[in-house]
């Protein structure tokens, strides 16, 4: 691993970056807060990190909280309305504090992918976006991923204290799904998870909340700004939106059903892993409920 870049090194070093980079910058990969450093000190601006790229919202693939949790450097493509910039994502060894060095460079008209027209501005877009979203979308449902939760789920968190909000999280597991894939086959277990991460999608606000596919056939939905009741409402809708559908087969209809449980955060703070668990602990309280209901019947 390459030596790490340091407080008492940065000074000197900016100088000779910013003559190599067409922007440089030190962030907070976890407030997203663009940082200054004067007089052989950091300190924290009003600037928002993703304000750059002009799309008001965080970036999907964040390289820089990769960055900071794995303790190594990352490059990625990235772009705004006008150019297409190669950021690098350097973690700055700061005692315990997470700081970033970003690096980024023009490659508007200076990267070439394959063949064809490169000077098609657009479908060089089109590659950035689908490099993007490699990273951090399941292949199968289309939907975000588990790395993606790793990464965003924490900067939700702090965002919702900073600003003193709720935010809720929704974890769903998919009832009886072992026995669809030994009845059906995996084709069918397949199909029966795209249709569950529609559902869902059809169910939570775009831009606002997101919803990812934790492992199997587990799913973790992130409701910010909502509360406890409106989590809960929102939880219903997508129980009986996913309860509504069919899937002919055999001659058959296979009805799908979801165990869900909500844990809310407000006003005392909870990191990703403490606000997981608690929804986990809640939908297997949900799932035993059931299956004793049943048994019982």
């Amino acid at each position: 691993m390459p030596e790490q870049i340091t407080l008492s090194r940065l000074e000197q070093d900016l100088v000779f970056f910013n003559k190599m980079y067409d922007a440089v910058r030190l962030i907070d990969p976890v407030k997203k807060k663009v940082l200054e450093y004067r007089n052989h000190s950091i300190g924290e601006t009003s600037e928002i990190c993703y304000d750059y790229w002009e799309n008001g919202i965080i970036c999907d693939n964040c390289i820089s909280v990769r960055a900071h949790h794995e303790n190594k450097s990352y490059m990625k493509l990235e772009q705004n309305p006008d150019t297409i910039m190669l950021v690098t994502a350097i973690p700055i060894e700061a005692m315990g504090e997470a700081i970033i060095l970003e690096l980024f460079k023009n490659a508007t008209d200076s990267m070439m992918i394959g063949t064809g027209d490169y000077n098609d501005g657009q479908t060089m877009r089109n590659v950035v976006y689908d490099i993007n979203n490699m990273v951090i979308k399941d292949h199968l449902t289309s939907i975000y991923n588990r790395r993606f939760v790793d990464d965003r789920l924490p900067v939700d968190i702090i965002k919702a204290v900073m600003a003193e909000q709720p935010l809720s999280v929704i974890f769903m597991d998919i009832d009886n799904m072992k026995t669809i894939n030994d009845t059906y086959g995996h084709v069918m277990g397949d199909l029966v998870l795209k249709q569950v991460a529609t559902a869902v999608q059809d169910c939570i606000r775009t831009n606002m909340d997101w919803a990812a596919r934790y492992g199997g056939d587990e799913f973790i939905i992130c409701l910010n700004d909502i509360g406890g009741d409106e989590a809960s409402h929102i939880a219903e809708r997508i129980h009986n939106n996913i309860s509504s559908i069919e899937i002919p087969i055999q001659n058959r209809i296979i009805k799908i059903t979801v165990s869900l449980g909500i844990q809310t955060m407000f006003r005392s703070p909870l990191t990703a892993e403490e606000i997981i668990c608690m929804s986990d602990e809640k939908m297997y309280k949900e799932k035993r409920r059931k299956n004793s209901k049943n048994e019982t019947i």
